[in-house]
């Protein structure tokens, strides 16, 4: 396994929109494993691992996201993946 772990903050209008929800099921359905996070600053962070070509979904998926949102900007940072996930789940 070509493993990566993607950690993406994405902004816009992001949080009270389902953002994160919609982000699981997405991720659920890629196979892709990590978690969604509300930040203070209003941006929702993703972090996400998977072969590259699950996280590179992943991330046109976020580059709309559910129909409320209205996505900026998203600012992606990777590393190795640690493979402490078992699934994508929401942190608050």
């Amino acid at each position: 396994m070509n493993q990566k772990r993607w950690t993406m903050r994405i902004s816009g209008r992001v949080q009270g929109v389902y953002y994160r929800a919609a982000t699981e099921k997405s991720a659920t359905g890629l196979g892709v494993t990590g978690y969604a996070l509300n930040l203070p600053d209003g941006r929702v962070e993703v972090v996400a691992e998977a072969e590259p070509d699950r996280l590179k979904a992943l991330h046109q998926w976020c580059l709309q996201g559910p129909p409320a949102a209205r996505v900026d900007d998203i600012d992606v940072t990777e590393s190795a993946a640690t493979g402490e996930f078992t699934r994508f789940a929401i942190r608050r």
